[in-house]
């Protein structure tokens, strides 16, 4: 689905990313995960083209990632960010079908997607009434889920975005997510800090240590067959969540 081939970024001269390749499966959920600074961020705003690459090639369905395919590409590609990145002056109602206006849909296949969505990412429709400083950080992230899958998108970036939720919320979200993935079958790119998140929601995990891809593979893989003491230290680092979270 995408390609990175030889991708490099640099920020006012510091490394964020270092030349790389990936690719990311169609229909499979990748987690990227690291240390902060690491370019996981980095590297999801160069799939969705919101930084352009100083080096390589990016390509979407075959399609390179350019400035003429952009408007294309974000109809085609479901974008998520911490707390939803939703409009303040914009009811969850008016920010979950957003595009769908811009694109010109008529109000009875907004109503009727709404709905589909609201039960879909399970939230009370009630709560789209309401502005985002009415609602709690989970309904947040609801809304912008259904602000991104609202098109029906092939793939699905998210960026870091259950970081800013309390441990029971983020719980709930997680389970909620993984059973969203596995019912549309998209492409899923997921940024996050948290190895245990990484290992519950991704088919493979992308480890990034200083703008470079130090191992991929499932949990067990890093786990059990590490590339670099690196990896073996940060699982090590986080063993107490893995216990409680993948018991």
């Amino acid at each position: 689905m995408f390609r990175l081939e030889g991708v490099s970024k640099s920020y006012d001269g510091k490394i964020a990313l270092h030349p790389t390749d990936l690719d990311v499966e169609p229909g499979r959920t990748l987690a990227l995960i690291g240390p902060s600074g690491c370019g996981k961020s980095t590297l999801v705003r160069l799939l969705i083209g919101l930084v352009a690459p100083d080096a390589g090639t990016i390509r979407f369905a075959g399609r390179a990632v350019e400035p003429a395919f952009h408007r294309e590409l974000r109809r085609r590609v479901g974008y998520v960010i911490q707390e939803g990145g939703l409009f303040p002056h914009l009811t969850a109602a008016d920010n979950a079908v957003l595009q769908a206006r811009d694109l010109g849909w008529d109000e009875a296949r907004i109503r009727a997607r709404r709905h589909e969505l609201a039960g879909l990412v399970g939230l009370d429709e009630a709560m789209l009434a309401r502005y985002p400083a009415e609602l709690s950080g989970g309904q947040r992230q609801r809304v912008g889920l259904m602000r991104a899958l609202v098109l029906d998108p092939e793939a699905v970036l998210l960026d870091e975005p259950l970081g800013a939720l309390d441990p029971i919320i983020r719980r709930r979200l997680q389970e909620d997510l993984r059973g969203i993935f596995r019912t549309l079958r998209k492409t899923v790119v997921l940024v996050t800090h948290d190895l245990a998140e990484a290992a519950y929601l991704g088919d493979r995990i992308v480890l990034m240590r200083e703008g470079r891809i130090v191992q991929i593979g499932t949990f067990a893989e890093l786990r059990d067959r590490p590339a670099e003491p690196f990896v073996t230290e940060f699982v090590n680092a986080q063993r107490p969540l893995l216990t409680e979270s993948l018991a």
